[in-house]
C-alpha cells in the first residue's frame, strides 16, 4: 500500500529526467499515485518532457501542452484535465524562469525591468494562477495539496542567482496568503527549498558549479542533495501524512541552509 494510492495530480516543469520535477514524480508514481503533465509549447519540448515521462515506466498518460506566461494556456490545462479526469489532489509547480543574461555576478543591479518583472511573473506569479484553476477541482473532493519548489537564494544572496533570488521570495509569500486563503477548502500550499542540483534550469546559473562543489565540504550531512531527497519530501508533503501542514518553506538541502557562513 502506497502513500499516494488514489490520489491523481498535475506536474508542472518535467523537462528531462534531471529536473526536480521528474524526480517528485518518480516518487510519487512509487507511492501508488497517477500524474498528468504539462511541458513547454512545440513539438521538440513535448517530445523531451514524453522521453521522461515514459521512462518512469508510464505509457498512458495526460500531457498537455503550457506556456505559464499565458492565462489561456493554464486556463486550457485545466480545462483538458478536469475533461479528463474526475479529481485533482495535487498540483506540483517546479516552474521558473529568468534572463540567463542576467544571471551572473554582478549584474543584478543591471536586471532591466522587463527582465525583473518577467522572473517575477514566470516564477511566482503562476503559482497563484495555478492555484485559482486548481481550487474548484480540489475543494469538491474535499481538498487537496501544492507545493512549489524554491531555493535559499530567496533568502540569503547566492551569488549569480540575482533575479531569480527576488522571484523565489515572491514565490514563497505567495505559498503563504495562498495557504491562508485556500485553507477553509482543506487545500494545503508549501514550498520546498531544494538545494543546488545539476539541471538544465540550474545551467543557466552563473557559479553553479561552485556551489556543486562547496556543498559537499560544507554541508552537515557532507554530500549534495539528491534530487529522490527531493521526491521524498514531495511525496510527504503532497499525501495525507502532512494533512496538519501548510504554509511553510520545507529545506531539503543537506543542512546547509542551518549554517552562519
Amino acid at each position: 500500500m502506497g502513500l499516494m494510492d488514489g490520489k491523481v495530480g498535475l506536474i508542472f516543469g518535467v523537462a528531462n529526467d534531471r529536473s526536480y520535477a521528474w524526480h517528485i514524480a518518480k516518487a510519487i508514481i512509487e507511492q501508488g499515485g497517477t500524474c498528468g503533465f504539462t511541458s513547454l509549447p512545440g513539438e521538440k519540448n513535448e517530445r523531451r518532457t514524453r522521453k521522461a515521462v515514459e521512462s518512469l515506466g508510464v505509457t498512458d498518460f495526460f500531457l498537455a501542452p503550457c506556456d505559464a506566461s499565458s492565462d489561456d494556456d493554464i486556463d486550457s490545462v485545466f480545462d483538458a484535465y478536469a475533461g479528463a479526469h474526475d479529481r485533482l489532489d495535487f498540483v506540483v509547480h517546479s516552474i521558473a524562469f529568468a534572463d540567463r543574461d542576467w544571471l551572473a555576478e554582478g549584474k543584478f543591479i543591471e536586471t532591466p525591468r522587463e527582465a525583473y518583472l518577467s522572473a517575477v511573473d514566470v516564477s511566482a506569479y503562476t503559482l497563484a494562477a495555478m492555484a485559482k484553476r486548481a481550487r474548484p477541482l480540489m475543494a469538491k473532493n474535499g481538498g487537496g495539496s501544492m507545493i512549489a519548489m524554491s531555493y535559499y537564494g530567496s533568502e540569503k544572496v547566492v551569488s549569480g542567482y540575482n533575479v531569480m533570488g527576488v522571484a523565489k521570495a515572491a514565490l514563497e509569500c505567495t505559498a503563504r496568503y495562498l495557504a491562508a486563503d485556500l485553507g477553509p477548502d482543506n487545500i494545503r500550499v508549501n514550498t520546498v527549498s531544494g538545494g543546488p542540483l545539476r539541471t538544465l534550469a540550474s545551467s543557466a546559473v552563473g557559479g553553479i558549479a561552485g556551489m556543486l562543489d562547496e556543498a559537499p565540504k560544507r554541508a552537515p550531512l557532507r554530500r549534495n542533495v539528491e534530487g529522490s531527497d527531493v521526491g521524498g519530501t514531495a511525496v510527504y508533503l503532497l499525501s495525507d501524512l502532512s494533512a496538519g501542514v501548510t504554509g511553510e518553506n520545507v529545506y531539503v538541502d543537506c543542512g546547509l541552509n542551518i549554517l552562519g557562513s
